[in-house]
């Protein structure tokens, strides 16, 4: 399927934009959950969309809207396992192979495989400023994550979950563009990527092992409203213009953020690299977000 490319609305630059600003705090809030409810990734992940799931089914109770037709609907259930997969396999490799590198593969991997596959089957070129861009974005990422290897043995295990993640991401994000951008944070989709999350989150185990659950329940309500349900509303909101490549280095605002937040919340060094990295990122985002 080729889809015909138009100029990107700034509307919609804008809501991409949001939405990698959202995932970004979102990395945080689940760094909080972490820590002081002692839930697992799988188990974030489950709660996260069951919150969303929840709250959409009420929001459509109170105001229903006309059901999908069965195209749309097959498009939103491929799109809640794609992110089922990117979330859950990029989990899996920072247990196996470490936060850095995961981050590495999955964030510099994933606008390689977008690119390549919204030329092949989109039709979507980047011009000469989307590939500046590009390749800016890949030297702030560089720097961004420092030294990804470190002294340890890589994982192979966590490297392919790595890759499986950028590649969940890259699927999501072209399937979407098909799409128009309509089969994406939807009530099926979410329903979908809960049921694919749900039987590791049960394995690992989904209750809080905390005394006090309130700023639990507090951070996952956050996590489950704005990084998931209104996130994924608005990228796949802006997707209906803006070029899949695009959208893939917008993105990458979400390292910034998170390492930002990292810094100034949980007291993480800062060094003159991640600073340049950092810059370089926002540098790449605002070539493109520019008329």
């Amino acid at each position: 399927m080729v889809v015909r490319t138009r100029a990107p609305h700034r509307r919609d630059l804008l809501l991409v934009s949001a939405a990698a600003l959202a995932w970004g705090v979102g990395g945080a809030v689940a760094a909080a959950l972490f820590r002081s409810g002692d839930l697992g990734p799988m188990a974030v992940s489950f709660w996260r969309m069951v919150i969303a799931t929840a709250l959409l089914t009420a929001v459509q109770a109170v105001r229903p809207v006309a059901g999908p037709a069965t195209a749309s609907r097959r498009s939103a259930v491929t799109t809640g396992i794609g992110m089922a997969v990117y979330y859950g396999a990029y989990y899996v490799a920072v247990d196996r192979a470490g936060l850095a590198l995961s981050t590495l593969i999955t964030l510099g991997a994933g606008p390689v495989f977008v690119a390549v596959g919204a030329g092949l089957l989109l039709g979507e070129r980047l011009d000469r400023r989307g590939g500046l861009a590009l390749a800016v974005a890949f030297a702030g990422l560089g720097l961004l994550v420092g030294d990804p290897v470190g002294a340890g043995a890589v994982d192979p295990v966590g490297v392919a979950a790595a890759l499986v993640s950028a590649l969940g991401y890259s699927a999501v994000t072209l399937y979407g563009r098909t799409s128009g951008g309509g089969g994406g944070g939807t009530l099926p989709s979410f329903c979908a990527g809960l049921l694919v999350l749900a039987p590791f989150a049960l394995v690992e185990g989904v209750r809080p092992q905390t005394g006090d659950l309130v700023p639990v329940l507090g951070w996952l309500l956050f996590l489950g409203v704005v990084p998931t349900l209104l996130a994924y509303r608005w990228y796949f909101a802006g997707l209906r213009t803006v070029p899949a490549a695009t959208a893939a280095v917008i993105v990458l605002l979400e390292p910034v953020v998170a390492t930002l937040l990292g810094v100034a919340l949980f007291g993480e060094a800062l060094s003159t690299g991640v600073a340049v990295g950092a810059a370089l990122l926002l540098t790449a985002v605002a070539l493109l977000i520019r008329p």
